[in-house]
């Protein structure tokens, strides 16, 4: 399995884990499974709304994304393709950096963990390791240092 299948799996599984909470926010599951913790408060928060959207919609759409950027470096055409690294890094970033923002809510306004929440931004953090290291080894190897 290369780093950009590993990738589209992981994006894969984290599109399902929002839309787990999209569902719920839009009122078509009405309970959330959290065990312990604060899923429902930091759900029900109005920060779990941006733009007139559910942040978990949001997430849906950032993991569609990463996907489809993951499954299109995969293919034959695009698997040289510099530009589609840079995007997926620079997509990636900016999901760790929106999931640190969220994560600041929650700790430090909302006072309420979500263990959703924790797991996404787990899964974003992920998917920024994996787009860093594929942009990294795409430099070497375009530089004519193929060290992987």
């Amino acid at each position: 399995m290369t780093r950009r299948m590993l990738t589209a799996l992981i994006a894969l599984v984290g599109l399902f884990v929002a839309l787990y909470l999209t569902l719920y926010k839009v009122g078509l599951i009405g309970t959330i499974a959290c065990g312990t913790g604060s899923c429902e408060a930091v759900q029900l928060s109005r920060w779990a709304t941006f733009l007139g959207l559910p942040v978990a919609a949001w997430g849906a759409a950032y993991y569609a994304a990463i996907f489809a950027l993951a499954f299109a470096g995969v293919q034959d055409r695009w698997a040289d393709s510099r530009g589609l690294v840079l995007a997926t890094t620079l997509v990636a970033g900016w999901g760790v950096v929106f999931s640190a923002w969220l994560t600041y809510l929650e700790l430090f306004v909302i006072h309420a963990i979500c263990r959703w929440c924790v797991v996404s931004a787990l899964i974003t953090v992920t998917l920024f390791l994996l787009a860093l290291w594929d942009y990294r080894t795409q430099r070497r190897i375009a530089g004519g240092f193929d060290l992987d």
